[in-house]
Protein backbone atom coordinates (compact mmCIF):
# COMPACT_ATOMS: atom_id res chain seq x y z
CA UNK A 1 0.00 0.00 0.00
CA UNK A 2 1.08 3.55 -0.68
CA UNK A 3 1.55 5.75 2.37
CA UNK A 4 0.69 9.22 3.64
CA UNK A 5 2.11 11.37 6.43
CA UNK A 6 0.37 12.48 9.61
CA UNK A 7 2.80 14.69 11.48
CA UNK A 8 5.74 12.46 12.36
CA UNK A 9 3.80 9.27 11.56
CA UNK A 10 3.54 7.38 8.28
CA UNK A 11 0.33 5.44 7.68
CA UNK A 12 -1.33 3.56 4.85
CA UNK A 13 -2.91 5.88 2.28
CA UNK A 14 -6.38 4.46 3.02
CA UNK A 15 -7.64 4.23 6.59
CA UNK A 16 -10.65 2.54 8.15
CA UNK A 17 -13.58 4.45 9.61
CA UNK A 18 -14.78 2.25 12.46
CA UNK A 19 -18.08 4.07 13.00
CA UNK A 20 -20.34 1.51 11.21
CA UNK A 21 -19.12 -1.22 13.55
CA UNK A 22 -20.88 0.24 16.60
CA UNK A 23 -23.79 2.49 15.57
CA UNK A 24 -27.31 1.58 14.46
CA UNK A 25 -27.35 -1.54 12.28
CA UNK A 26 -23.86 -2.59 13.34
CA UNK A 27 -22.63 -6.15 12.73
CA UNK A 28 -22.11 -8.68 15.47
CA UNK A 29 -18.84 -8.74 17.40
CA UNK A 30 -17.24 -11.52 15.36
CA UNK A 31 -17.85 -9.79 12.03
CA UNK A 32 -16.78 -6.42 13.42
CA UNK A 33 -13.46 -7.81 14.63
CA UNK A 34 -12.97 -9.66 11.35
CA UNK A 35 -13.55 -6.41 9.46
CA UNK A 36 -10.86 -4.58 11.42
CA UNK A 37 -8.44 -7.48 11.03
CA UNK A 38 -9.10 -7.67 7.27
CA UNK A 39 -8.27 -3.97 6.95
CA UNK A 40 -5.05 -4.38 8.93
CA UNK A 41 -4.04 -7.41 6.89
CA UNK A 42 -4.58 -5.33 3.72
CA UNK A 43 -2.14 -2.66 4.89
CA UNK A 44 -4.44 -0.20 6.67
CA UNK A 45 -2.63 1.38 9.62
CA UNK A 46 -5.00 4.25 10.52
CA UNK A 47 -8.15 3.40 12.47
CA UNK A 48 -10.59 6.27 13.00
CA UNK A 49 -13.03 6.13 15.93
CA UNK A 50 -14.79 8.50 18.35
CA UNK A 51 -16.29 8.33 21.83
CA UNK A 52 -19.73 9.15 20.38
CA UNK A 53 -19.92 6.23 17.94
CA UNK A 54 -22.63 4.21 19.64
CA UNK A 55 -26.39 3.75 19.22
CA UNK A 56 -28.81 6.08 21.04
CA UNK A 57 -28.86 5.09 24.68
CA UNK A 58 -25.67 3.09 24.19
CA UNK A 59 -22.46 3.30 26.12
CA UNK A 60 -20.09 6.18 25.45
CA UNK A 61 -16.85 4.84 24.00
CA UNK A 62 -18.34 1.61 22.64
CA UNK A 63 -16.50 1.97 19.35
CA UNK A 64 -13.21 2.78 21.07
CA UNK A 65 -13.54 -0.37 23.17
CA UNK A 66 -14.26 -2.40 20.05
CA UNK A 67 -11.16 -1.03 18.34
CA UNK A 68 -9.10 -1.83 21.44
CA UNK A 69 -10.42 -5.41 21.48
CA UNK A 70 -9.72 -5.80 17.77
CA UNK A 71 -6.12 -4.69 18.22
CA UNK A 72 -5.61 -6.88 21.28
CA UNK A 73 -6.78 -9.91 19.28
CA UNK A 74 -4.75 -9.09 16.17
CA UNK A 75 -1.80 -11.34 15.47
CA UNK A 76 0.07 -8.93 13.19
CA UNK A 77 2.11 -5.79 13.78
CA UNK A 78 0.13 -3.57 16.14
CA UNK A 79 2.95 -1.07 16.63
CA UNK A 80 2.45 0.31 13.12
CA UNK A 81 -1.22 1.14 13.78
CA UNK A 82 -2.23 4.71 14.59
CA UNK A 83 -5.58 4.99 16.37
CA UNK A 84 -7.33 8.33 15.89
CA UNK A 85 -10.28 9.20 18.07
CA UNK A 86 -12.47 12.24 18.53
CA UNK A 87 -14.17 14.10 21.36
CA UNK A 88 -16.72 16.87 21.60
CA UNK A 89 -19.87 15.15 20.36
CA UNK A 90 -22.48 12.83 21.86
CA UNK A 91 -25.72 11.02 21.07
CA UNK A 92 -29.16 12.15 22.18
CA UNK A 93 -31.92 9.73 23.18
CA UNK A 94 -33.78 10.35 19.92
CA UNK A 95 -30.77 9.34 17.81
CA UNK A 96 -29.49 12.85 17.14
CA UNK A 97 -25.99 14.20 17.65
CA UNK A 98 -25.00 16.73 20.29
CA UNK A 99 -21.92 18.93 20.58
CA UNK A 100 -19.93 19.92 23.68
CA UNK A 101 -16.73 21.90 23.23
CA UNK A 102 -16.29 23.03 26.83
CA UNK A 103 -12.64 22.66 27.89
CA UNK A 104 -13.56 20.71 31.01
CA UNK A 105 -15.59 18.25 28.94
CA UNK A 106 -12.83 17.78 26.36
CA UNK A 107 -10.19 17.15 29.02
CA UNK A 108 -12.34 14.52 30.71
CA UNK A 109 -13.37 12.97 27.39
CA UNK A 110 -9.78 12.61 26.20
CA UNK A 111 -8.65 11.04 29.46
CA UNK A 112 -11.55 8.57 29.27
CA UNK A 113 -10.74 7.76 25.63
CA UNK A 114 -7.10 7.10 26.49
CA UNK A 115 -8.16 4.62 29.19
CA UNK A 116 -10.57 2.82 26.86
CA UNK A 117 -8.05 2.54 24.05
CA UNK A 118 -5.29 1.41 26.37
CA UNK A 119 -2.59 2.87 24.14
CA UNK A 120 -1.06 5.32 26.60
CA UNK A 121 -1.08 8.70 24.89
CA UNK A 122 -3.73 9.02 22.18
CA UNK A 123 -1.96 8.94 18.83
CA UNK A 124 -4.28 11.43 17.12
CA UNK A 125 -7.03 13.29 18.99
CA UNK A 126 -9.52 15.25 16.92
CA UNK A 127 -11.91 17.97 18.05
CA UNK A 128 -15.09 16.54 16.57
CA UNK A 129 -17.02 19.75 15.83
CA UNK A 130 -16.92 23.42 16.84
CA UNK A 131 -19.42 24.18 19.60
CA UNK A 132 -21.35 27.37 18.79
CA UNK A 133 -21.81 27.96 22.53
CA UNK A 134 -18.06 27.92 23.27
CA UNK A 135 -15.37 30.16 21.71
CA UNK A 136 -13.38 27.90 19.40
CA UNK A 137 -10.10 29.17 20.81
CA UNK A 138 -11.12 27.87 24.24
CA UNK A 139 -11.84 24.40 22.90
CA UNK A 140 -8.52 24.40 21.04
CA UNK A 141 -6.77 25.56 24.19
CA UNK A 142 -8.01 22.42 25.93
CA UNK A 143 -6.50 20.30 23.16
CA UNK A 144 -3.19 22.12 23.58
CA UNK A 145 -3.28 21.42 27.32
CA UNK A 146 -3.89 17.73 26.60
CA UNK A 147 -0.83 17.68 24.36
CA UNK A 148 1.27 19.41 27.01
CA UNK A 149 0.05 16.91 29.63
CA UNK A 150 1.07 13.97 27.44
CA UNK A 151 -2.49 12.67 27.05
CA UNK A 152 -2.44 13.40 23.32
CA UNK A 153 0.45 13.20 20.85
CA UNK A 154 -1.00 14.73 17.70
CA UNK A 155 -4.12 16.82 17.11
CA UNK A 156 -6.73 17.14 14.41
CA UNK A 157 -9.92 19.13 13.88
CA UNK A 158 -13.15 18.23 12.12
CA UNK A 159 -16.12 19.95 10.48
CA UNK A 160 -14.31 23.26 10.18
CA UNK A 161 -13.89 26.20 7.81
CA UNK A 162 -10.74 27.96 6.65
CA UNK A 163 -10.71 30.52 9.47
CA UNK A 164 -11.00 27.77 12.07
CA UNK A 165 -8.15 25.85 10.44
CA UNK A 166 -5.91 28.91 10.60
CA UNK A 167 -6.85 29.56 14.23
CA UNK A 168 -6.12 25.95 15.12
CA UNK A 169 -2.73 26.16 13.44
CA UNK A 170 -1.97 29.31 15.43
CA UNK A 171 -2.90 27.70 18.76
CA UNK A 172 -1.66 24.15 18.22
CA UNK A 173 1.35 24.80 15.99
CA UNK A 174 2.94 21.78 14.35
CA UNK A 175 0.99 19.38 16.59
CA UNK A 176 -2.00 20.09 14.36
CA UNK A 177 -1.62 17.49 11.62
CA UNK A 178 -5.05 16.85 10.11
CA UNK A 179 -8.46 18.17 9.15
CA UNK A 180 -11.47 15.86 8.84
CA UNK A 181 -14.33 17.31 6.78
CA UNK A 182 -17.00 15.75 4.62
CA UNK A 183 -15.82 15.38 1.03
CA UNK A 184 -16.84 12.89 -1.64
CA UNK A 185 -17.98 12.56 -5.26
CA UNK A 186 -21.34 13.99 -4.15
CA UNK A 187 -20.24 16.58 -1.57
CA UNK A 188 -17.39 18.85 -2.61
CA UNK A 189 -18.05 22.05 -0.68
CA UNK A 190 -14.88 21.58 1.41
CA UNK A 191 -12.70 22.22 -1.64
CA UNK A 192 -11.36 25.51 -0.12
CA UNK A 193 -10.42 23.70 3.09
CA UNK A 194 -8.81 20.89 1.13
CA UNK A 195 -6.63 23.40 -0.72
CA UNK A 196 -5.68 25.20 2.49
CA UNK A 197 -4.59 21.90 4.05
CA UNK A 198 -2.27 21.31 1.09
CA UNK A 199 -0.85 24.81 1.57
CA UNK A 200 -0.25 24.26 5.30
CA UNK A 201 1.04 20.69 5.00
CA UNK A 202 -1.92 19.15 6.82
CA UNK A 203 -3.47 15.80 6.00
CA UNK A 204 -7.09 16.00 4.82
CA UNK A 205 -9.23 13.08 6.02
CA UNK A 206 -12.53 13.11 4.12
CA UNK A 207 -15.34 11.55 6.09
CA UNK A 208 -18.14 9.78 4.24
CA UNK A 209 -15.75 9.65 1.24
CA UNK A 210 -18.05 7.40 -0.80
CA UNK A 211 -21.00 9.80 -0.80
CA UNK A 212 -22.90 9.44 -4.08
CA UNK A 213 -21.80 5.83 -4.40
CA UNK A 214 -22.61 4.67 -0.89
CA UNK A 215 -24.49 6.37 1.89
CA UNK A 216 -22.80 7.77 4.97
CA UNK A 217 -23.15 5.65 8.09
CA UNK A 218 -25.27 8.53 9.37
CA UNK A 219 -27.76 7.90 6.55
CA UNK A 220 -28.49 4.22 7.06
CA UNK A 221 -28.13 1.46 4.47
CA UNK A 222 -25.30 1.72 1.97
CA UNK A 223 -27.14 -0.26 -0.70
CA UNK A 224 -27.60 2.17 -3.60
CA UNK A 225 -28.27 1.62 -7.25
CA UNK A 226 -26.28 3.36 -9.95
CA UNK A 227 -26.87 7.10 -9.81
CA UNK A 228 -26.62 8.69 -13.27
CA UNK A 229 -24.95 11.77 -11.79
CA UNK A 230 -21.91 9.62 -11.04
CA UNK A 231 -21.81 7.74 -14.30
CA UNK A 232 -18.12 8.51 -14.78
CA UNK A 233 -17.23 6.57 -11.63
CA UNK A 234 -19.27 3.60 -12.79
CA UNK A 235 -17.79 3.72 -16.31
CA UNK A 236 -14.21 3.77 -15.01
CA UNK A 237 -15.07 0.95 -12.62
CA UNK A 238 -16.44 -1.20 -15.45
CA UNK A 239 -13.42 -0.46 -17.62
CA UNK A 240 -11.02 -1.38 -14.80
CA UNK A 241 -13.01 -4.33 -13.49
CA UNK A 242 -13.20 -2.88 -9.98
CA UNK A 243 -15.92 -1.42 -7.76
CA UNK A 244 -17.09 2.21 -8.15
CA UNK A 245 -16.21 2.69 -4.49
CA UNK A 246 -12.60 1.74 -5.18
CA UNK A 247 -12.52 4.24 -8.05
CA UNK A 248 -13.89 6.97 -5.76
CA UNK A 249 -11.17 6.38 -3.20
CA UNK A 250 -8.48 6.36 -5.91
CA UNK A 251 -9.87 9.68 -7.16
CA UNK A 252 -9.60 11.15 -3.66
CA UNK A 253 -6.02 9.93 -3.34
CA UNK A 254 -5.22 11.63 -6.64
CA UNK A 255 -6.44 15.06 -5.50
CA UNK A 256 -3.70 17.70 -5.94
CA UNK A 257 -1.26 17.98 -3.06
CA UNK A 258 -0.97 14.29 -2.22
CA UNK A 259 -2.35 14.94 1.25
CA UNK A 260 -5.79 13.30 1.14
CA UNK A 261 -6.20 10.25 3.36
CA UNK A 262 -9.70 8.79 3.05
CA UNK A 263 -11.21 6.85 5.94
CA UNK A 264 -14.07 4.83 4.41
CA UNK A 265 -16.27 2.91 6.78
CA UNK A 266 -16.85 -0.81 6.46
CA UNK A 267 -18.96 -3.41 8.21
CA UNK A 268 -17.75 -6.47 6.28
CA UNK A 269 -14.22 -7.81 5.71
CA UNK A 270 -14.79 -7.81 1.93
CA UNK A 271 -15.58 -4.10 1.93
CA UNK A 272 -12.53 -3.27 4.04
CA UNK A 273 -10.27 -5.20 1.66
CA UNK A 274 -11.78 -3.55 -1.41
CA UNK A 275 -11.26 -0.08 0.03
CA UNK A 276 -7.64 -0.81 0.90
CA UNK A 277 -6.96 -1.87 -2.69
CA UNK A 278 -7.77 1.66 -3.84
CA UNK A 279 -4.28 2.66 -2.72
CA UNK A 280 -2.91 0.62 -5.63
CA UNK A 281 -5.29 1.95 -8.28
CA UNK A 282 -3.59 4.74 -10.26
CA UNK A 283 -5.94 6.66 -12.52
CA UNK A 284 -4.99 8.03 -15.92
CA UNK A 285 -5.17 11.76 -16.60
CA UNK A 286 -8.24 11.21 -18.76
CA UNK A 287 -9.97 9.20 -16.04
CA UNK A 288 -9.17 11.81 -13.40
CA UNK A 289 -10.47 14.62 -15.61
CA UNK A 290 -13.75 12.78 -16.15
CA UNK A 291 -14.17 12.15 -12.43
CA UNK A 292 -13.32 15.75 -11.56
CA UNK A 293 -16.44 17.02 -13.31
CA UNK A 294 -18.88 18.25 -10.67
CA UNK A 295 -22.11 16.23 -10.87
CA UNK A 296 -25.34 18.04 -11.62
CA UNK A 297 -27.48 18.47 -8.50
CA UNK A 298 -30.63 16.41 -8.25
CA UNK A 299 -33.78 18.16 -9.39
CA UNK A 300 -36.08 19.06 -6.53
CA UNK A 301 -39.17 16.85 -6.41
CA UNK A 302 -42.34 18.45 -7.67
CA UNK A 303 -44.80 19.47 -4.99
Amino acid sequence: MRHRTLGDRTVGAVGLGAMPLSIEGHPDEARALATVHAALDAGVTLLDTADSYHPPGGETGANERLVARALAAYGGDRDAVLVATKGGRGRSADGGWTVDGRPEHLRRAAEDSARRLGTGAIGLYQLHKPDPAVPYAESLGAIRELIEAGTVRLAGISNVDRAQIRLAREILGDRLVSVQNRYSPAVRDSEPELRLCAELGLAFLPWSPLGGLSRSSLDGSSALGEDPRFGAFHRVARDRGVSPQRVALAWLLARPGGHVLPIPGASRPETARDSALAAELVLTEAESAALDAVPEPRAAPEE
